[in-house]
């Protein structure tokens, strides 16, 4: 028994170390977001200061102006996420309930889509923004990241309503229900993985925008996002280390908040969607 043991105690000896490698540019960057710039130097490797200290967070948050940035991210984030979802369950519901002519090619240009690098549309949507009046303003930011095909997700809403008995929307039918009503409070209630999922994945690639954000709010710093502000701490001449980290570690904290508050519904989502 002790020898069929061991190798399992190998294995996961083996995952410890690779798992701990893996997170540990993570945790470098929590710890060196305690330490004075001295320690910082002397003593980088080490993840535990040798004085625990907040002055880098108050740095960053007040004269790194973080506290502003961290609600415009707040605010982009939440209106992003709002209205991918109902633009892309709304498309979803379409391609996966509904046969149509051309169906097979909108499919295909959906699927096309997802190779087509952002920095290739970058001109396009700093021009439309710019004719539209949106220049250096949240409005503007917010309409450029949720303009996006966002065909992942469509794809697994599709995936997921395809799936979904066709009784459920007879019965609604025969109530007196409509296509609009169908899809709000029957079909869409049911999709509460597929929400999960796109939920945290539209976070975090939203909290983390870093092109669009810069392009659009040059002239207004005020109008930063999280992922901008941590990059205008690097000075021209000097480097505030410590506080570039106590940043990454404020930046990174929601990300983790919300995935671990939603990952049942991420796992389930995927699952779901990949199963169908």
């Amino acid at each position: 028994m002790k020898l069929r043991k061991l190798p399992n105690a190998l294995v996961h000896a083996a995952l410890a170390g690779v798992c701990f490698v893996w997170i540990y540019p993570f945790l470098w960057m929590v710890s060196a977001s305690f330490k004075s710039q001295n320690e910082f130097f002397e003593k980088g490797l080490n993840l535990l200061p040798s004085a625990w200290s907040t002055e880098n967070f108050e740095r960053a948050w007040h004269a790194g102006r973080f506290e502003s940035y961290f609600f415009n991210s707040v605010a982009v984030t939440l209106a992003v996420i709002v209205i991918v979802l109902l633009i892309t369950s709304a498309c979803g519901y379409a391609l996966g309930r509904y046969s149509f002519p051309g169906k097979r090619f909108v499919l295909a240009i959906l699927g096309a889509s997802m190779f087509v690098p952002l920095e290739f549309s970058v001109i396009p949507i700093f021009q439309l923004i710019k004719d539209m009046g949106l220049m250096n303003t949240l409005s503007g930011v917010i309409l450029a990241e949720s303009g996006g095909g966002h065909v992942l997700f469509v794809l697994l809403f599709a995936s997921f309503f395809a799936q979904v008995p066709k009784e459920l929307e007879e019965a609604a039918v025969m109530d007196g229900s409509g296509f609009v009503r169908t899809y709000v409070s029957v079909i869409l209630p049911l999709s509460k993985p597929i929400i999960g999922s796109v939920v945290i994945m539209q976070f975090i690639w939203t909290w983390n925008s870093f092109l669009l954000p810069l392009v659009l709010t040059l002239s207004s710093p005020e109008l930063r996002t999280l992922a901008v502000g941590l990059y205008a701490l690097r000075g021209e001449n000097i480097v505030d280390w410590t506080g570039i980290a106590a940043g990454g570690t404020i930046a990174l904290a929601p990300i983790i908040v919300v995935f671990i508050c939603l990952q049942s519904y991420f796992v389930n989502g995927i699952a779901g969607a990949v199963k169908g």
